[in-house]
């Protein structure tokens, strides 16, 4: 099976997992249709643009960034392609998988000949350091709501599993069995142990130390501390974007930076589940808002919103990227002809 066709087969199953989810979440406020609708219309639509215009400023800032990256590498990019390229590949995400990152490469490829090889080692460049920066916001959500991450744990993980492993253990026949699989499973890791080790050393190994020579490459930028200042200041667009959207809806509107903090930090989570977070990402949020106590409606209303504008923003703006770009390089390409 050649990597397309996996690709394809991926995005087919998280393409269903995602309408699965749509499909459980309208269906469990189906009965409350016509206020989900009359939310929707009454919205303040004023913090919803403001949300937008943050989600854009976010790209402009990125598109800003990788030009940091790909100096010491002895290319520059013109900051119309590089925005039109991080916009196209944003709009791509909600196709096959990494074919955002792929297409973005191709782009700054075709009309600034970067080599796509290069434009490819930013991109995972700057991925790294977007991982590194979730991992600070996750300290940072653990600090601020440490006493609720601790209860959202018991609730959604802990306890069920506790009631789930009690259940199996009271019945001896589902005791039997999971004792017979964890010893299979043992014995069956104990048995391919060398293969596991030359895996370690051989293709995840590789891809251990790619994380390192990636991370490493931010050593030669130029203007450090504008590149770290840029860094953050993409996800605190991205936190702010979903903030004042909290001002569009009554029931969340009272919500807070702290609040903001978890529903970002798990609304990132959930855009893996699916392809741009379909299903996933409003099913996640819209948990996480019913545990702090927002009202059904809000709570379903809210991240559709929020999920739905930046839909909207990215496929329009990536269609027109799409054409404006051979507009914009026309010089480029004649001199290629001629």
């Amino acid at each position: 099976m050649n990597k397309s066709t996996k690709s394809i087969i991926q995005f087919i199953v998280l393409l269903g997992v995602g309408i699965l989810l749509v499909w459980l979440s309208f269906r469990s406020v189906w009965t409350e249709k016509d206020k989900i609708l009359e939310s929707f219309q009454t919205a303040d639509y004023f913090w919803v643009s403001m949300s937008i215009l943050i989600a854009f400023l976010s790209h402009v800032l990125r598109a800003f960034r990788w030009k940091y990256l790909l100096k010491p590498a002895g290319y520059s990019v013109k900051p119309g392609n590089a925005l039109g390229a991080v916009l196209v590949g944003y709009f791509a995400n909600y196709g096959l998988p990494r074919m955002g990152e792929i297409t973005r490469c191709t782009l700054v490829t075709k009309y600034d000949d970067v080599p796509f090889e290069v434009a490819l080692g930013t991109v995972i460049t700057e991925r790294i350091v977007d991982m590194l920066i979730l991992i600070v916001i996750f300290f940072l959500t653990l600090f601020a709501q440490f006493s609720q991450l601790k209860d959202l744990t018991a609730t959604y993980i802990y306890n069920p599993m506790v009631t789930k492993l009690h259940g199996i253990i009271a019945n001896p026949t589902n005791f039997i069995i999971l004792m017979s699989f964890l010893i299979l499973f043992a014995v069956g890791l104990f048995l391919i142990r060398k293969k596991i080790t030359g895996l370690l050393r051989g293709k995840t190994g590789n891809i251990i130390k790619g994380f390192g020579k990636g991370l490493s490459s931010v050593k030669d930028i130029d203007k450090k501390f504008q590149f770290i200042v840029l860094s953050f200041a993409i996800w605190a667009s991205y936190f702010y974007s979903l903030y004042v959207c909290f001002f569009a809806f009554t029931g969340t509107s009272h919500l807070g930076h702290s609040e903001c903090l978890v529903l970002l930090l798990f609304g990132t989570f959930g855009v893996v589940f699916s392809p741009g977070g379909l299903g996933a990402y409003p099913a996640i949020i819209t948990a996480l808002l019913l545990y702090y106590g927002v009202e059904q409606i809000s709570a379903f209303s809210f991240p559709w919103m929020a999920w739905t504008s930046q839909f909207i923003l990215l496929v329009s703006l990536g269609v027109l990227t799409l054409i404006l770009l051979p507009v914009f390089n026309k010089t480029k390409e004649k001199n290629v002809v001629s």
